[in-house]
Parts: structure tokens; C-alpha cells; sequence
């Protein structure tokens, strides 16, 4: 495992002088084609290292298989003109359409058309992939996002302290996975909002009417190359709607950042008993250089490093999840998760976490240890 650990940073590392030596802000991956227009290519490349201890069943064998691979491949062509912006993107790791969409900026708010992310779910639906502060979601964040579908949504920022996004999305997506339509919503304010001193509170939710009648709850132990799940409602039936809440907060306070969410689902069920999720996430991070989180449209974003050889930054989060109510036995975890990035430059970072799982299934409790690193570089 060592082995593998150090050869990755070992990657990342030769790749990085180079973009050290030179400006790192400036890749040349746009162009002007003129009369105003501009299309360029944006990319995310992940390679994760996932290893498990402490997994071990009572026959002897591991739960959770070791795993390294890519995380994603994802790469966006786009076109702006203006008001104007058109965006087209595909992970080829997951073989999966990402944001695709046509866009229009005016005095009255954006306006967007097309496949984006639904907006419960601060972690997933409105921070950038790249700029996750751990390699994966929280338990609740994968649990209550509803992902990618096809809609409109209309974004506002005309009163000073405020946003405001409504959203509509149809029964289909890119990639046929929506079952109904959905509508959602999200308020956020700030009453501080200034370079290193920002304030968030916000309110979301959505309401999902299902054409199968079927809904499943569930979440990996905040790592992705894993198909195995410790909290699993399996298929819910009879389900007419899906509703989705989520309470947002975040004090960004210099190289300080304390962010958490709670989130729920019920799973409304005419004639059989309704089904309640229930979740949240805090946590904190410290950057050790002294830099501080960006914030923009509602969004934390990264760290850009102040320093010639980059920004260290340590983080811990404390998650946990209840899929018990009623009849359903669908499991409770909490997780412990410290973790430590390195932003190379403004392209390269390097991320490592240990995820310490408590469990607990139904007959079958499993706390299982996990290491995992990243390698990412996105333009």
C-alpha cells in the first residue's frame, strides 16, 4: 500500500514542476474566435487509492475489496458569447453526460436550460467537484442528493445579501436515470460576506413525484471505489413523492473554515407507512499556510496558494446517517474523517484522507478503517 501511496504522489509530483515553473493560472485552453466569441476546454482528472482494515467477517472474509483506478475523467467543451454560454460535458470514467446546458445572464437572473445538478445538497448540488474539501461526500450528502437531471432553473442575486434559485426538472435524463419530475428550491443569506470573513446560512428543498413508485436510500463509507454499502434501505415501495430538506451554514474566518448541513428525506407513501431519512455533517478545516477559502455564488471554493511550493491545509468531519424507521431496518452510520490536502498550484492537489466507519445493520456491525489518497489535476 505504501508502495502505491508514494508512486502516486511521486506522479503527481513530476507533473508539477513544470506548471510551478511557469504562470499556473494562465493554461491556454481557451480561445477567442472572435466577434466576441469564446470556447475553451475544462477537465477534472482523478485517480483515487481506496484500502480497507478492520473488515473482516465472522467466515473470515474481507467486506470491502482494495481498489485504485480513476475517479473521474470528466472534460467540458464550452462557447460564450455575451449573455451567452453553452456547455457540454462527459466523464468517460463513468460513461455518464455531466453538465450540459445552455445558459443566459441577465439584469433578471441566470437562466439556465439543460442537464445540471439539483440543488439539495450543498456538498454535491452547489460546490464544484474540484474543490471538495474531502475526496467524497458525507453520508447524508449521497444519501439525500437527488444528482444530475434535465430542467430549468432560475439562479438571483439582486438583493444585496441574498440568493435565490428555483428549479424544475422533467422524468428524463443524458443518462435515463430520472423517475419523475422534480421541484426545488434554495434561499441562502449573507450577512457577512468579505474577502476572508463570510457568513452562510441557507434553506433548501425539493419534492420528487415518482413515476415507478419505487425510492432507495443508501451510501458508501465516504470513499466511491466500493460497491458495498453499510447503511441500505434496499427498494422502498409504493412511493408516490420523495421530499428533500437541507439546512446549510458556513463561517469562513481567515485560514479557518466551519461548514455543516442537516439533511432529510421522507419517502411518502399513500396506504403504507411513510419513510423518514435523517443526517448531518460538520466540520472544520485549518489552513496550515494561512490561506483563506474563496466563497462566490453561494459556492466555498478552494485555496490558491500564497506560497511557491503551495498551501497545506488539515480538515475534520464528523458525519452520520439513520436509515431505521418503522418497519425498514436500513441502518445507522457516523464516520470520522481527517483529511489533508496539498494545492500544489492552481491545477495540481493532492488529497489523502482516513475514514474511521461505525456501522450497525441490522445483526451485522462493521467499523471498518479506511485509507484513501487522491491525485487531481483540473484546468
Amino acid at each position: 500500500m505504501r508502495l502505491r501511496i508514494l508512486a502516486a504522489a511521486a506522479i503527481a509530483w513530476s507533473l508539477a514542476p513544470p506548471a510551478l515553473a511557469g504562470d499556473a493560472g494562465s493554461w491556454p485552453t481557451s480561445v477567442e474566435l472572435g466577434n466576441g466569441v469564446d470556447a475553451g476546454l475544462k477537465g477534472l482528472l482523478q485517480y483515487d487509492l481506496n484500502r480497507f482494515t478492520h473488515d473482516r467477517l465472522a467466515d473470515g472474509s474481507d467486506r470491502f475489496d482494495d481498489a485504485q483506478t480513476w475517479r473521474r475523467q470528466e472534460f467540458n467543451l464550452y462557447v460564450e458569447k455575451g449573455v451567452f454560454t453553452i456547455n457540454a460535458g462527459y466523464d468517460f470514467q463513468a460513461n455518464s453526460w455531466v453538465d450540459n446546458y445552455i445558459g443566459l445572464e441577465t439584469r433578471a437572473g441566470r437562466f439556465r436550460l439543460g442537464q445540471f445538478k439539483t440543488p439539495v445538497g450543498w456538498e454535491d448540488g452547489n460546490t464544484s467537484t474540484s474543490n471538495v474539501t474531502f475526496m467524497e461526500r458525507s453520508l447524508p450528502e449521497q444519501a439525500v442528493h437527488e444528482g444530475r437531471r434535465v430542467g430549468v432553473d432560475w439562479f438571483y442575486q439582486g438583493i444585496p445579501h441574498w440568493l435565490l434559485q428555483v428549479a424544475f426538472f422533467t422524468r428524463h435524463d443524458l443518462n435515463d436515470d430520472a423517475a419523475g419530475e422534480t421541484f426545488a428550491g434554495r434561499v441562502v443569506y449573507n450577512p457577512v460576506q468579505e474577502p476572508g470573513e463570510v457568513v452562510h446560512l441557507g434553506l433548501t428543498a425539493s419534492r420528487e413525484l415518482r413515476d415507478d413508485r419505487t425510492g432507495r436510500i443508501r451510501a458508501r463509507p465516504e470513499v466511491n471505489l466500493t460497491p458495498v454499502r453499510l447503511v441500505d434501505t434496499g427498494t422502498l415501495d409504493g412511493v408516490d413523492r420523495l421530499d428533500r430538506q437541507g439546512l446549510e451554514a458556513a463561517w469562513i474566518h481567515g485560514p479557518m473554515l466551519l461548514q455543516g448541513e442537516y439533511l432529510a428525506m421522507q419517502a411518502v407513501r399513500p396506504g403504507l407507512r411513510d419513510f423518514h431519512a435523517r443526517g448531518y455533517y460538520v466540520f472544520g478545516t485549518w489552513a496550515l499556510t494561512g490561506e483563506s477559502r474563496g466563497y462566490k455564488t453561494g459556492s466555498v471554493a478552494g485555496l490558491t496558494p500564497q506560497h511557491p511550493w503551495g498551501a497545506l491545509e488539515l480538515a475534520l468531519r464528523y458525519a452520520t446517517l439513520d436509515l431505521d424507521d418503522g418497519a425498514v431496518m436500513g441502518g445507522r452510520e457516523h464516520d470520522w474523517t481527517l483529511g489533508l490536502n496539498w494545492y500544489i498550484n492552481d491545477h495540481f492537489k493532492l488529497q489523502a484522507n482516513v475514514i474511521r466507519a461505525f456501522s450497525d445493520r441490522g445483526n451485522l456491525p462493521l467499523d471498518p478503517t479506511i485509507y484513501a489518497m487522491r491525485v487531481q489535476l483540473n484546468f
